[in-house]
């Protein structure tokens, strides 16, 4: 009876993770909006955004960007029943993640730090969460949780849809 729940577990966490995958393969398109720092930075700027599915549907790529440049980049894939990222990040190091809560029905992900690539030391800066809101369609809050030399601050980051570009002479 133990080894059918555990199956039944493991499959409705793959279904949750596939679900979410979807769902995020959904943001494919441009986005605009705001970041905000609080913590231990603080700031305020513009920020773009790209998604777009690669690797035959197996990974989104999310492009951040800020003055036309793409600052940081993030790629979202399946690994068996787990959700995770990788995120390129300005801080120069790869941070791996792993989504520790999904919750579909309320557009929620959150993701833990896993391990990282290129970390200089444990102490230096990186991102060692996000919290990410799926609030509709057309609106998206992420929520960078970032931490170094002993201190935390959070990136907060409000997107909505760009409205899709009309075609020029009716070409796409």
């Amino acid at each position: 009876m133990l080894y059918v729940s555990a199956i039944g577990v493991s499959e409705a966490q793959n279904d949750s993770a596939a679900a979410a995958f979807e769902r995020l393969s959904a943001l494919v398109g441009d986005w605009s909006g705001s970041l905000e720092w609080s913590g231990a930075r603080s700031g305020r700027d513009a920020m773009k955004a790209t998604y777009y599915v690669t690797g035959n549907g197996s990974a989104l790529v999310e492009n951040l960007i800020m003055g036309g440049v793409p600052t940081m980049t993030s790629v979202y894939h399946l690994d068996g029943a787990d959700l995770r990222m990788t995120h390129y990040c300005a801080a120069r190091n790869q941070p791996r993640l792993k989504a520790s809560k999904i919750d579909n029905a309320q557009g929620i992900l959150d993701f833990s730090f896993v391990d990282a690539t290129n970390l200089s030391s444990p102490d230096a800066p990186h991102v060692y969460g996000l919290q990410m809101r799926l609030l509709d369609a057309d609106h998206i809050i992420l929520t960078f949780l970032f931490e170094g030399g002993g201190k935390r601050s959070k990136e907060r980051i409000d997107l909505k849809r760009a409205p899709a570009r009309p075609p020029v002479n009716g070409k796409e």
